[in-house]
């Protein structure tokens, strides 16, 4: 469950805080990302107000529309539901949420691909930080994005702009919904435990 949930967080990092217009772009794309001390690599689907990652064995469903996510466990056939908060949601915007500056670095080639280089400034929790990232000119997709001071980084490859089926953004049909315990039960059962009850 434990890289289910980083799974999971890394996701939502990555799509939600840094993507600004990606969710209003329609693509499929092969990715791989370094942060948390987490290497990642995997698939990603995308259509307006939803995305759909796989890694790890992990399938994660953001729901942009309905202000949820969905993380399935294929194996298992189950999946848990998670709320997301629509101010945390950059989805359709093109600046990325507290950006104070863009400036254009030059054009550079990613993935076979032309690309414009940006150095992005911004605020977060009261702290400035920067990032550099690589947009396609034509879609608005960023190719690459990456923390100048190297601490993180997610890169699409293979990227196909095209329809994607309403069918990748759902639950199959045949999995079990199941909610992660509590703190207060994760608690009572290690207190149980120890009790040698």
């Amino acid at each position: 469950m434990d890289k289910t949930v980083k799974t999971f967080f890394i996701f939502m990092f990555f799509c939600l805080g840094f993507f600004g217009n990606i969710f209003a772009q329609e693509f499929s794309a092969d990715f791989s990302s370094s942060t948390m001390g987490q290497q990642i690599s995997g698939k990603i689907y995308n259509a307006p107000q939803k995305a759909r990652m796989e890694a790890n064995g992990v399938t994660t469903i953001a729901r942009i529309d309905k202000n949820i996510a969905w993380v399935l466990m294929p194996d298992q056939k189950k999946y848990m539901e998670v709320p997301m908060a629509p101010n945390n949601v950059v989805a359709g915007s093109d600046k990325m949420p507290g950006e104070i500056e863009r400036k254009l670095i030059g054009r550079e080639t990613l993935d076979g691909k032309a690309v414009d280089k940006y150095r992005i400034v911004y605020t977060n929790a009261g702290k400035t930080e920067s990032i550099f990232t690589w947009i396609l000119p034509d879609s608005g997709i960023p190719a690459k994005t990456a923390a100048e001071d190297g601490s993180w980084q997610v890169e699409y490859r293979n990227i196909n702009v095209a329809s994607q089926p309403d069918s990748l953004f759902e639950v199959p049909s045949g999995y079990e919904k199941f909610a992660l315990p509590s703190v207060e039960d994760m608690m009572k059962n290690a207190l149980k435990g120890a009790m040698g009850n």
